[in-house]
């Protein structure tokens, strides 16, 4: 048995999965732990009689020395000399064993079903006490799984992970493509994400170190993700530059670079998903600048670029040093007002923070879409991949169709659709017409009356001309205004999933 095998002989025999992680230390401690807060953890721990889960809980996840004799039991296939020569603990002459690593389990559902991994990455802040060396590669985070959970799912011959960091996204990757190929300048990330692979069975990925497309020169792929070192960082002397977060060029730089160098490794119809910062400078629009990436391009890219969130400059900077484990006090204030000092220098006001779907258009692009979605979304954030696939398909079927054939689609509402009426007490009109989505992202809609019943007649038995014909003679309007006025946002509905084509 190799020592990776054995790992995962242990790892299995003493159940240390989600939901056995869960159970020893409860749901309450768990939501603590994606908070950064181990104590209430420990103190459920400290209640519980020692086992092997309960040792390798402590050790791995929650950063803790334990006794020699506990690490042995909890590992009897690898043993120690094993763990130690795979990296995972420090071993010296006292009975002590301290994590060299952190490792976790991780469990998700997407297109192909449920799985859960065993992650192994960097030791965090809290069991390092402190900040994060620039070398640090990080683990499963709230980014990388928006994106593992953004990613489309579809099958494809091949797919790029660049600044694959632990390998995250490669893994998810390997579910939908035959081939991966996983990037990154840093040589341990590399070597912690080939053993990820490994430990979990995970085979048909290649490790490229490397900066940007330089390992993939000449290469063009199907698919690409990126969770790229995107963070704005000062480019001064004594801010720490965190490879898995730090890409050392100014600004935004390098999400405009990847944008527009993307399309360079794609084959025609070919999909590049990141996330990425934008500056806003002034009074200018951010998105627009995204806009000049994309027109950058030397290959004609469909664009949906969607702005999650906004920071002004001082939050920015204050959520990024707090990120690299220094805590307020003499060297936080020193970091932040480099990053302001930069800031200022360069007139930005405010960073967005989003999503960026690319593809390279076969002809002429029919997609360029940039729009803000602050605040929540769906409830199926983990589904978002799917929703996106079915999206882009909606988008494709519908804009190949001038309005007299979309007029004859016979369109359904989605079940997730609901409306909501808002009236003025005593009113016989509503005010307000909401049609709200379920999943997705949750959009919000506003319809007048007749967009409201055009929505509520498609049943799937008369066509949207049909509709379009009922209601001008209902509302006594010209029906050719009528389709005018509402085809657009009934496209709009077609493309977000309000509304759906026929099967």
């Amino acid at each position: 048995m190799t020592s990776i095998a054995a790992l995962r002989s242990d790892l299995a025999a003493a159940g240390f999965t989600v939901d056995g992680l869960t159970a020893l230390w409860g749901e309450e401690a768990a939501e603590a732990l994606h908070r950064g807060q181990r104590v209430p953890a420990e103190r459920a721990l400290a209640r519980r009689d020692a086992g092997p889960l309960a040792t390798l809980a402590a050790l791995f996840v929650l950063g803790r020395s334990v006794s020699r004799e506990a690490a042995a039991a909890a590992l009897p296939a690898l043993g120690l000399d094993g763990a130690a020569e795979l990296g995972l603990i420090r071993a010296d002459a006292s009975d002590v064993i301290a994590p060299a690593v952190d490792l976790r389990p991780y469990a998700f559902v997407d297109a192909v079903g449920p799985a859960e991994w065993w992650i192994v990455s960097d030791l965090g802040e809290l069991a390092l006490g402190g900040a994060l060396p620039e070398d640090h590669v990080l683990g499963v985070g709230g980014a990388s799984m928006t994106l593992s959970g953004l990613m489309l799912q579809r099958p494809v011959r091949s797919a790029l992970d660049l600044g694959t960091g632990c390998g995250i996204q490669a893994l998810h990757a390997a579910r939908h493509a035959e081939r991966v190929v996983a990037t990154d300048i840093s040589e341990r990330a590399l070597r912690l994400a080939a053993l990820n692979a490994e430990l979990n069975g995970i085979d048909g990925i290649e490790f490229r170190l490397g900066s940007m497309f330089e390992p993939v020169a000449g290469e063009v792929f199907d698919h690409i993700v990126s969770n790229p070192p995107f963070v704005i960082t000062p480019r001064t002397d004594g801010v720490p530059a965190y490879e898995y977060r730090d890409g050392g060029m100014v600004g935004d730089s390098l999400v405009a670079e990847f944008v527009a160098g993307c399309g360079d490794h794609l084959n025609p119809g070919g999909v590049a998903q990141l996330l990425g910062n934008w500056e806003y400078h002034g009074t200018a629009d951010a998105l627009e600048r995204v806009r000049g990436w994309v027109d950058a391009s030397a290959h004609p890219l469909d664009a949906w670029v969607i702005e999650r969130d906004t920071e002004d400059a001082a939050q920015y900077a204050e959520t990024w040093i707090r990120d690299g484990g220094t805590r307020p006090g003499t060297t936080f204030d020193t970091l932040l007002g480099a990053w302001l000092d930069d800031f200022e220098a360069r007139g930005v006001r405010e960073v967005g923070f989003g999503y960026v779907l690319l593809r390279r258009a076969e002809g002429v692009p029919t997609l360029r879409r940039f729009e803000r979605l602050h605040g929540a979304i769906g409830a199926n954030q983990a589904g978002l991949g799917i929703h996106l696939g079915e999206c882009l398909a909606a988008h494709d079927a519908q804009s190949a169709l001038d309005d007299a054939a979309f007029g004859a689609l016979l369109l359904t509402v989605a079940g997730d659709v609901t409306e909501e009426r808002h009236l003025w007490p005593g009113a016989d009109a509503p005010s307000a017409i909401l049609l709200r989505q379920g999943g997705g992202f949750g959009r919000v809609v506003g319809a007048d009356t007749g967009l409201a019943a055009l929505v509520g007649a498609c049943d799937g038995e008369l066509s949207v001309a049909a509709i379009v014909g009922a209601l001008a003679q209902l509302l006594e309007v010209d029906e050719d205004a009528l389709r005018a006025d509402l085809l657009p946002t009934v496209r709009a509905l077609v493309t977000d999933g309000l509304l759906l084509l026929p099967a």
